[in-house]
């Protein structure tokens, strides 16, 4: 605690020392405008997986980012944004991050860690964006490029990319991935991945999304997505209709890519009825039996956490695993309530099958995730959390032990006007 407290100290120092102009001799400014935002998020959780013989991970961690932009060299609409990511367990060991070497302990994917997490120069000509250098991105609803900010050493992309919406309603970036950071500690990829994202907005009731991702010598994902919102019968509504697939890798730049044959489909309706929360939805991603020819769909750069799931029975990560060789269809329903002053409380219900059989069954469990979120009155951009995810096991080879996690943590956002 003296740590964490130590860095929240010497934060309006490091504002008030960067808040000035730096002018070069000639009397040009380096930097301009300078604005600085920053987060500090400290969170226990806990993670046990029943009958493993290993046991329960217990993590205390705090993350620590600040961000700094500023206008550069006087030049308009050109800027540049450095940012430090850390994550401190405060000597707390008494869980495997998959980096400290504590293997009898279940699994809290936050490991002690710090990285640049924003080194970027951005430009902007009329309604064209061109960025350079390392930053956090997240694209449509993060299924499939996401910084998985849930974990507390978000990932970063550095990336070269092009955004433009000079047509109106209509967004189009073009993208080139050569490397990420984060989630695990120093965690890095060289991917060399293309990204082709068109947006177009037809009516607030209906968006076309298309999309394809490249990433050299693993697969490429193709896909399409509907969305919109709706009001009826004084119910908000919005939903989600969504398909995908994944093929041979177009750019076989680090080796002969392996023949791939996946598919994805997501359909999901939610409503706000004055406040209460209701929602369905059904994710498929396709799997193997093993002899038919084709590959289990991976997510592999996505928000995975965000979906199937809190506990991360079935999470994919960009470095490791792909989920159920069998794929998965995910079936869920959640139910809550938000009201200013409330907050937010969440329950959400999965059964999880597997697309193809694994052996004689396609039994992968199910799960009941609980969120609740609120302000903490009199302290501004101050939220606190509870959460909690139980799954209980299936009969499936590999899904046969319950886990039960839960968090509770503080969230402290801030930044210059």
């Amino acid at each position: 605690m003296k740590k964490l407290l130590l860095s929240m100290a010497t934060i309006p120092l490091v504002i008030g020392g960067l808040s000035v102009s730096v002018s070069a001799d000639e009397g040009v400014n380096i930097f301009n405008d300078v604005k600085v935002k920053g987060q500090i998020r400290p969170r226990y959780e806990t993670a046990d997986v029943k009958d493993n013989g290993k046991d329960a991970g217990k993590a205390f961690t705090a993350r620590t980012h600040l961000v700094v932009s500023a206008g550069l060299l006087d030049i308009k609409n050109l800027s540049a944004t450095i940012g430090i990511q850390s994550v401190n367990n405060f000597g707390s060991d008494k869980y495997n991050s998959t980096d400290n070497g504590e293997l009898t302990y279940d699994v809290v994917k936050d490991p002690q860690f710090a990285m640049v997490s924003e080194a970027s120069i951005d430009y902007k000509i009329n309604k064209t964006a061109l960025h350079a250098g390392r930053s956090q991105v997240n694209l449509d609803n993060q299924r499939f490029i996401g910084t998985v900010g849930w974990r507390q050493n978000e990932r970063s992309y550095d990336t070269v990319y092009a955004a433009d919406n000079s047509i109106e309603n209509l967004n189009i970036l073009v993208a080139w991935v050569y490397g990420l950071q984060g989630v695990g500690a120093g965690v890095t990829a060289d991917t060399n991945t293309v990204l082709l994202n068109v947006k177009y907005k037809v009516m607030d009731e209906l968006s076309v999304t298309a999309y394809d991702y490249m990433m050299a010598s693993k697969f490429d994902t193709m896909g399409i997505a509907l969305t919109g919102n709706l009001n009826a019968a004084g119910a908000k509504l919005d939903y989600r209709a969504e398909y995908a697939t994944q093929s041979d890798a177009t750019m076989e730049i680090h080796s002969a890519a392996a023949k791939v044959d996946a598919t994805y489909m997501n359909l999901d309706l939610g409503a706000n009825i004055s406040g209460v929360l209701a929602g369905v939805n059904y994710e498929v991603l396709s799997g193997t039996t093993g002899t038919d020819g084709k590959t289990n769909f991976n997510p592999a750069l996505g928000t995975n956490h965000k979906f199937n799931g809190w506990a991360d029975v079935f999470y994919v990560s960009d470095n490791g695993g792909a989920g159920p060789k069998g794929g998965l269809k995910d079936a869920n329903v959640r139910l809550g309530y938000t009201a200013k002053g409330f907050g937010k409380l969440l329950g959400v219900y999965h059964d999880f099958k597997a697309d193809k059989k694994i052996g004689s069954t396609d039994d992968l469990g199910s799960e009941i995730d609980f969120l609740y979120t609120n302000k903490i009155p009199g302290v501004n951009d101050l939220t606190g959390l509870v959460k909690y995810a139980s799954y209980s096991a299936g009969q499936a080879t590999g899904y046969t032990l319950d886990k039960q996690v839960a968090w509770i943590g503080l969230d402290y956002k801030f930044a210059t006007k």
